[in-house]
């Protein structure tokens, strides 16, 4: 825990001994990124969130609606199911993309409608035989 101003004590003084005895434990060595300049965005326009979109980026978070987001994933499941080794795997990625479908139908959540039916399994076994078949 961090030590508290003692009264009387100007505050600019109290951070800069803070700072001063921080620098001699050591506490600023080897911190990452240091001697680097500090990374430009290309965004000509200052946004208040850049450290939150940054941190969101680093760790593979996303802030899209469940909707859109699970648009997203069925454009995904249906290009892996295309590529898959053989039919059963293809048959299975759709068949769980589907199953999440139909569940945001019968209950979608708040923000902007699915705009997306279940995919037709047997149509997208065809495609994926005529895909095969042209290699």
């Amino acid at each position: 825990m961090t030590e508290r101003k003692p009264p009387g004590v100007d505050f600019e003084s109290w951070v800069d001994k803070q700072i001063r005895d921080a620098e001699t434990r050591g506490e600023f060595d080897r911190l990452p990124g240091a001697g680097e300049p500090l990374p430009r965005e290309i965004e000509s326009t200052y946004d208040e969130l850049w450290w939150v979109k940054r941190k969101m980026a680093r760790e593979g978070f996303s802030v899209l609606p469940p909707a859109l987001a699970l648009r997203k994933e069925a454009e995904d499941a249906l290009q892996a199911a295309l590529a898959a080794p053989s039919e059963r795997i293809l048959r299975k990625i759709i068949d769980e993309v589907n199953a999440k479908i139909r569940d945001m139908m019968f209950k979608p959540p708040p923000g902007p409608p699915l705009g997306k039916k279940p995919y037709d399994v047997e149509d997208v076994v065809r495609q994926w035989r005529e895909r095969r078949a042209d290699r």
